[in-house]
């Protein structure tokens, strides 16, 4: 038997196929086809630059990071090099790079506590939910997390991730991870600092601060200039942008000449597992003390972690790769982002990595120095996998100072307190989301991230709850509502309208303007039957002036009001067909 319609659908559907299949939606979800058609030797000579560079940075930047995340050293390479081949397939921005970050490794550390498996396991269930969420286009949820939390959020792990770093430069030893407890203990165990680590340690911060000064104040290149100016211009950009590997070198050199004199003033990184790690399945389960945990009780140790950590992740990477486009003049695909970010979570996972993101800082780097594709980052990845089949064995004498230094002038330009300034002169309530997230991270990070969302949206639902109402004409009383009406707005609606318009003084009739009304729910309307029908009691009228045609459903040549409104009176001021409008109402 055939139903009705079945012919229709069986046209409607090989169409539906076909646009599926088509050479453009593969474009959009493998968008290196459009830039590799355009692809030429001038291009790969600006990414080879492009990743060499962020490469010489992303190795001693992810032994550091690893740290942070309380996690190996290796682990910080293994998370490293996935990302660049991933995201050259499936991302959408020119600029920015995938891999470990100070803030993605401070929330590792919070919801794993050290654990390796937990944290492998954390970037597969990671990677599954951004995945889900870009398959079905969820990116515009990120729009909901506004700047000044955002903006709280990253001062405050920029304070919490320095301050972890502070027991590393000084060589203190057995100081917890909460915050709180932390400072305490730091500065209750100063009088057993190193001496050893806290001088190269200052000594590696005040290297690193002078060639950033460097880097910022040194003159440009011109047209002309003499080929040996332009030879030192090189040889400083080299010195300043890899200056993360220099001082790292530098530390580790000096740390083994000690060594060979039989010495030891510093504490080292230690041994490092040699080698690329093995593409096996994530751990669904662990044996600790000789006791086997289940996958339900590692998902349960990660706790509120599920949500927290695949939300950040593609807040920072989304953020990154919008600010960038809008710099250079291109445009990004946030649900395609989802899934490039997602697949490299889930596919690390196979690779011994703990969650990743997009890195700002060597994102600016890769965009000074001239990116023009995401192939870049093809280079970056070979580059640390040639670290961890070749250079492991040299990470045994990198001090933890070094690294503890590198961290520190990472972060430190995340902290800015100079938004408040901002806040306070374009909107103040926005200081209270800013303030609620900045102090609550240092208690619980997901609590002030959480709250200061909760906050933020608090505020916005009070601007629908509260329209402007404004009185425009007081003789005729007019009421004009400048927004749009949703269902939280029906009972201060209701109010406004008593307070001015159901008194003995007002006249008979009372015009309500929706002129700038271009929302009007289901709710909205009983509220205004119902209000209708308190003027009606009264022996008074309530016209509704300047409806616009949409908002009362007018779809085509059926006029479909929403049932109740049809015994309210409405002055249109869109003309409509005669059969539809009679006597100034609805029929």
């Amino acid at each position: 038997m055939e139903w009705p319609g079945n012919r229709h659908d069986r046209g409607v559907r090989p169409r539906r196929l076909a646009r599926c299949c088509s050479w453009g939606a593969l474009k959009r979800t493998l968008p290196f086809l459009l830039w590799l058609p355009q692809y030429s030797v001038q291009w790969l000579q600006l990414d080879l630059i492009a990743g060499f560079t962020v490469g010489l940075t992303v190795v001693p930047q992810a032994l550091a990071y690893a740290e942070v995340a309380g996690l190996p050293v290796e682990y910080g390479l293994y998370s490293s090099y996935v990302g660049g081949f991933i995201y050259c397939l499936f991302g959408t921005s020119k600029d920015v790079t995938l891999g470990p970050t100070a803030i993605m490794s401070l929330l590792v550390s919070v919801y794993t506590s050290g654990d390796v498996a937990l944290a492998v396991l954390l970037a597969f269930l990671s990677g599954c939910i951004q995945l889900a969420m870009g398959l079905l286009k969820f990116g515009f949820l990120l729009d909901f997390i506004s700047y000044p939390v955002i903006k709280a959020f990253t001062s405050a792990a920029a304070v919490t991730i320095g301050f972890s770093q502070v027991k590393n430069l000084l060589g203190l030893k057995d100081i917890p991870r909460q915050f709180i407890l932390q400072v305490y203990e730091t500065f209750h165990k100063l009088p057993s600092t190193r001496p050893g680590d806290a001088v190269l340690g200052f000594l590696c911060i005040a290297f690193l601060m002078a060639l950033k000064f460097m880097k910022e104040h040194f003159p440009r290149t011109y047209r002309g200039m003499p080929r040996c100016h332009q030879l030192c211009y090189i040889i400083v950009w080299l010195t300043t942008t890899a200056r993360n590997a220099i001082v790292v070198v530098a530390a580790g050199l000096v740390a083994y000449s000690f060594h060979v004199m039989g010495l030891q003033p510093f504490i080292l990184t230690g041994k490092t597992a040699e080698g690329l790690p093995e593409f096996r399945l994530p751990p669904f389960s662990e044996k600790i003390d000789n006791r086997t945990v289940p996958f339900s009780e590692m998902v349960g140790d990660i706790g509120a972690g599920l949500f927290i950590i695949p939300l950040m992740g593609l807040l920072e990477s989304v953020a990154i790769a919008r600010a960038f486009a809008s710099q250079n003049n291109y445009r990004i695909n946030t649900n395609q982002e989802l899934l490039a970010i997602g697949l490299t979570n889930f596919l690390g996972s196979f690779l011994s990595a703990y969650p990743v993101t997009g890195s700002f800082g060597r994102t600016a780097l890769n965009s000074q120095t001239g990116v023009c594709t995401p192939a870049g980052g093809i280079l970056t990845g070979l580059l640390v996998i040639f670290s961890l089949g070749y250079l492991t064995p040299l990470f045994f004498y990198i001090p933890k100072a070094a690294l503890a230094a590198v961290i520190i002038c990472a972060v430190a330009p995340m902290f800015d307190l100079g938004i408040c300034k901002t806040l306070w002169k374009v909107k103040k309530i926005d200081l209270l989301p800013f303030m609620v997230t900045f102090l609550l991270s240092f208690w619980e990070i997901q609590y002030g991230i959480l709250i200061g969302i909760l906050v933020s949206l608090i505020i916005l639902c009070y601007s629908i709850a509260r329209p402007k109402i404004k009185v425009v004409d007081p003789n005729g009383l007019t009421l004009m509502i400048m927004s749009g009406l949703s269902f939280p707005a029906v009972e201060y609606l209701r109010d406004a309208v008593h307070e001015k318009a159901l008194t003995d003084s007002v006249p008979q009739r009372v015009v309500l303007d929706f002129t700038h009304v271009n929302v009007l729910d289901y709710t909205v309307v009983l509220g205004l039957r119902e209000l209708q029908l308190e003027f009606q009691s009264q022996g008074r009228s309530l016209l509704l002036s300047g409806l616009q045609v949409f908002v009362v459903h007018w779809n085509g040549s059926s006029f479909l009001p929403i049932t109740p409104l049809k015994s309210l009176q409405v002055v249109l001021d869109t003309p409509m067909p005669q059969e539809i409008c009679r006597e100034g109402s609805v029929t």
